[in-house]
């Protein structure tokens, strides 16, 4: 297995981050090793930049939290986090479009991101708390079948995080086909990390991950 520490997107996206903020954060990442930092968009040319020496990648979030903007404010929030330097993005799947059964618009709507982005991640946020399990089947099916190359469980924003039984149905999916799986909202211990991680998951969204590496509980809200 590899190390904890390259599992994490040491994650800040709390709106009143401020730049002292993302200057610690990005700190905390490269002592820890951490695999990339989630942030908004706004912050993505100033992470770079306090990044450049290290190996940590920038993964920006796009269409946060709601997933319900336009498909056209999606892909220039992403061209734009491209141009200033993120390496993946981590974009909301329309829930609304999902719940609608307008399973052709939630096609069409990751496949315009993943087309301006053909040579970098894209993971695809279901925000499963608001699902039912056949509709994170689904969303996990449009996901893959529109070019994500992770699907992931949540925000951190919406009325739950991650559980072991929705990834289950999200690895029940993904399973035949080469896209990850990446769980993050209320992953605060180190004992939880590890359940993920044991049932196949590539990826942790989490802004715990000093805590879950000192084998501590973290109070934190994401």
């Amino acid at each position: 297995m590899k190390s904890l520490n390259s599992y994490i997107d040491h994650t800040l996206l709390k709106p009143t981050a401020t730049e002292q903020d993302i200057i610690q954060l990005c700190n905390e990442a490269k002592q820890y090793n951490f695999y990339s930092v989630c942030i908004n968009s706004c912050n993505v040319s100033f992470a770079k930049h306090q990044l450049k020496e290290s190996n940590v990648k920038v993964c920006c979030v796009v269409g946060f939290p709601l997933g319900a903007m336009s498909t056209a404010a999606k892909v220039f929030e992403t061209e734009q986090a491209l141009r200033d330097g993120a390496d993946e993005i981590d974009m909301v799947m329309n829930i609304g479009y999902l719940k609608s059964k307008a399973f052709g618009a939630v096609w069409k709507d990751i496949e315009a991101v993943k087309n301006v982005m053909p040579n970098n991640i894209l993971k695809v946020i279901l925000e499963t708390c608001y699902l039912e399990e056949l509709e994170i089947i689904k969303a996990s099916e449009l996901a893959i079948k529109s070019g994500a190359d992770f699907i992931k469980t949540s925000t951190g924003f919406g009325t739950g995080g991650a559980t072991l039984h929705d990834v289950k149905l999200m690895k029940s999916v993904a399973e035949h086909c080469n896209t990850k799986i990446k769980a993050s909202g209320g992953i605060k211990d180190y004992k939880t990390a590890m359940e993920f991680i044991e049932l196949g998951v590539e990826r942790l969204g989490v802004s715990s991950g000093i805590a879950i590496i000192n084998g501590e509980q973290s109070k934190s809200d994401y």
